[in-house]
């Protein structure tokens, strides 16, 4: 079983996808772990993301899946029933935390302040969602946070694009950043999959500091 550190290790950007038909689910994965993209977050927005996540598995093995936007201790329990290799959450409830706990299973909870990254490190979490990236201060506040938290690395996801992931990447507490410009719902409604690929190819290719 990989930890949360390892995980975000694996791709310097994780897709934040919204699948709205399984039949999608399997030829988006393919294409993003043919571009060199291999952390894949879906997340809990439609019906069938959990059955997503479990055609992903069954049909590409390469791809390091997971559940987005757990926000209760039973989403937490139903991504691990569909067999999901880690966990992402938009905040963090104490119920969430201690669920997280109690599985096992790698996880992401999501903060926004100093008092969020506080009663994560408490709950026993040092790899953390800076959530929403841009909107909660973007490079400043992760520059900010660096300094009475030097321990904790962090994965800025909301309001980040291809252009500005190469800054977030340059910090010394970023491992990886979420974005959902790697799958753009017109081109998964397309099934576009050739131009996926180019864009996983692109972001495999960003760099981080360390």
């Amino acid at each position: 079983m990989m930890s949360i550190r390892e995980i975000l290790a694996a791709s310097p950007v994780m897709p934040v996808i919204v699948l709205d038909h399984v039949d999608d689910a399997v030829p988006l994965a393919r294409s993003l772990v043919a571009g060199g993209i291999r952390v894949l977050e879906v997340t809990l927005r439609t019906p069938v993301a959990l059955d997503c996540i479990r055609a992903i598995r069954a049909a590409v093995p390469d791809a390091i899946v997971g559940v987005g936007t757990i926000t209760t201790a039973s989403d937490l329990d139903a991504a691990r029933a569909a067999g999901a290799a880690f966990g992402v959450s938009p905040g963090a409830t104490p119920a969430v935390l201690a669920r997280a706990n109690e599985t096992g299973m790698a996880f992401l909870p999501g903060v926004m302040t100093p008092s969020d990254v506080m009663n994560a490190l408490a709950a026993g979490f040092d790899a953390m969602k800076l959530f929403p990236a841009r909107q909660a201060g973007g490079i400043d506040m992760l520059k900010a946070l660096g300094g009475p938290f030097p321990g904790v690395t962090f994965c800025p996801t909301g309001g980040i694009d291809a252009a500005s992931a190469p800054a977030y990447l340059a910090l010394a507490n970023v491992a990886c950043v979420g974005g959902s410009w790697l799958a753009p719902a017109p081109l998964v409604k397309q099934g576009n999959w050739g131009e996926i690929e180019r864009l996983a190819r692109t972001a495999s290719a960003l760099k981080t500091s360390h």
